[in-house]
């Protein structure tokens, strides 16, 4: 299958007083979908950031980047994400997430399990939401997800999307089994702040973590659309000394052979990054990247336009 690229621009913190005025200029720019992500704490919740941007836009999809599946019942998720797609014209698409920073599990009173059981807990959720989303009742009874008799009104699209980001050979497995995204990000253990992490940033690295996901979804692989998230967007006219620089700030984390291919980096003139990005598409079958950048990213957008 041959996929067009796309590009989705996720909010930060800079545009936190007024979501809806960044989304509506990524409209404008040409970005085809709007992220928020997901951390309890003073900002805005993202599905109901994402159901104001909804009524605010017309043309650009909405997605979480990803939610964090611990903090939700699944058929309560389902019917949420159903009633935004509804609402918003059958634009939206839900990515999930096993959760990953200890603070958000203090704060709101919930057990931090180990990486094994949080990603077993999505995986099982990921299951119901999928059928519930295709206007199935559900009887289901996992390890941690159990649930009877569960319906909500199916998604306005026929198959709502579904994103699962994470790392691990069996999640990975599972998500080329049951998503429609795989959401790659490069990323290994979580720092002891719970929020950085240890990357994972080599092409040898990413060419098995592709392989885990081939070996769980067999005859689907090729329906499978590849999400990397760019953790660095410079546009240079020294593409060569910017990833060298970039690389020795990484210490023993990153190589510069591996700086200049992998897709969490997008360095170079406008040029070359429309390069990378066909080379990251050819090597890893990625399509579909994540950006902070908004005005900024504009002259990569008119490339592809």
């Amino acid at each position: 299958m041959t996929r067009a690229v796309r590009f989705g621009f996720q909010l930060s913190g800079e545009h936190a007083a007024d979501p809806v005025t960044a989304a509506r200029r990524a409209e404008e720019l040409g970005f085809d979908i709007v992220l928020a992500s997901d951390h309890v704490g003073p900002g805005l919740s993202p599905m109901v950031t994402l159901a104001a941007i909804a009524t605010a836009t017309s043309r650009i999809r909405l997605g979480t980047f990803v939610l964090n599946n611990d903090m939700r019942n699944p058929v309560q998720l389902a019917w949420e994400a159903a009633s935004l797609d509804r609402l918003s014209g059958g634009r939206f698409e839900l990515g999930l997430g096993a959760g990953h920073t200890p603070h958000e599990y203090a704060a709101t009173g919930l057990t931090m399990d180990p990486p094994a059981v949080r990603k077993q807990r999505l995986i099982e959720a990921v299951q119901v939401v999928r059928r519930l989303l295709d206007g199935e009742s559900v009887d289901f009874e996992g390890d941690d997800v159990s649930v009877s008799g569960a319906k909500v009104g199916r998604s306005a699209q026929e198959r709502l999307p579904i994103l699962i980001g994470g790392n691990g050979a069996r999640l990975l497995g599972a998500t080329g089994r049951l998503a429609d995204i795989v959401g790659l990000q490069g990323l290994g253990r979580t720092r002891e702040d719970g929020h950085r992490h240890e990357v994972k940033w080599t092409a040898t690295h990413l060419d098995q973590q592709i392989e885990q996901v081939r070996g769980g979804a067999g005859g689907r692989f090729a329906e499978l659309e590849f999400n990397a998230l760019v953790q660095v967007f410079s546009i240079t006219d020294d593409r060569d000394a910017a990833i060298a620089k970039f690389s020795e700030s990484m210490a023993a984390d990153l190589s510069v052979a591996d700086a200049a291919v992998i897709p969490y980096l997008m360095i170079g003139s406008v040029d070359e990054i429309v390069g990378h990005i066909h080379a990251c598409g050819d090597r890893w079958g990625i399509t579909y990247f994540v950006v902070r950048a908004l005005d900024d990213f504009a002259p990569v957008l008119d490339a592809f336009a």
